[in-house]
């Protein structure tokens, strides 16, 4: 069965700069559509769905956008959030020509177990994503990486050890490292030497009234001299 891409409906943006909290405040996303040989147009989305979509595709999942009856293949790109109320702001909507294989960041997901991460050590995830080239109905949403290889500390997955479709070509340098196996690391324990309160001499260094005396009496000749 074929692949049904998610479908958006955009419609022409009038409204720019600082003026685009209206749109957000009628729940609508601003957004720009642009691609090569494509002139750029500046849009709005439902946020609610555009939201939605852009959860289950990502960056790397086609989406069939819809603008003034024409169905325009694209992809998400550069989200922008809000600093503070972390909502997504402004999102670019890269179209893609069907014919030609483009670049694209697919996230990486673990999956199955690690014998070494049971046994007390720890799993560390290097990369989150990597790149890969391929038409844009190829690219995979994500990439599936199984972990129950590492079955021993220092055991690691680069981006060469990667399985992906024969039309999907990866990137990322072969070298990099996915994810890896390490000891866990021990807590440095501080110590904290004890502090001595005022006229808390230690007894070691604490002199007879004899030697007291003799101290005072070498100061005032001293003096003297």
């Amino acid at each position: 069965m074929a692949k049904v891409n998610p479908k958006l409906k955009a419609e022409k943006r009038t409204i720019f700069g600082r003026k685009v909290k209206r749109l957000r405040k009628q729940g609508l996303l601003p957004a720009t559509i642009y691609g090569k040989g494509f002139e750029p147009v500046s849009v709005q989305l439902i946020e609610k769905e555009m939201e939605k979509v852009f959860t289950e595709v990502g960056e790397s999942g086609l989406v069939e956008m819809e603008l003034e009856g024409q169905i325009l293949p694209i992809l998400f790109r550069n989200p922008q959030y809000h600093p503070v109320t972390g909502n997504l702001i402004h999102i670019d909507c890269y179209k893609v020509d069907l014919k030609e294989k483009i670049t694209a960041m697919v996230p990486i997901e673990l999956v199955g177990e690690s014998a070494a991460v049971k046994a007390g050590n720890v799993l560390v995830e290097v990369s989150m994503e990597i790149e890969v080239e391929a038409l844009p109905t190829d690219l995979p949403e994500k990439i599936e990486v199984d972990i129950s290889v590492l079955d021993e500390v220092g055991k690691m997955i680069m981006a060469a050890d990667l399985k992906v479709d024969e039309k999907v070509e990866i990137k990322t340098r072969a070298d990099q490292v996915i994810v890896k196996v390490e000891e866990p690391k021990e807590e440095e324990i501080e110590t904290v030497e004890p502090t001595v309160a005022p006229g808390e001499v230690p007894a070691t260094e604490q002199k007879s009234p004899e030697e007291l005396a003799k101290a005072e009496a070498e100061k005032e000749e001293t003096e003297e001299n």
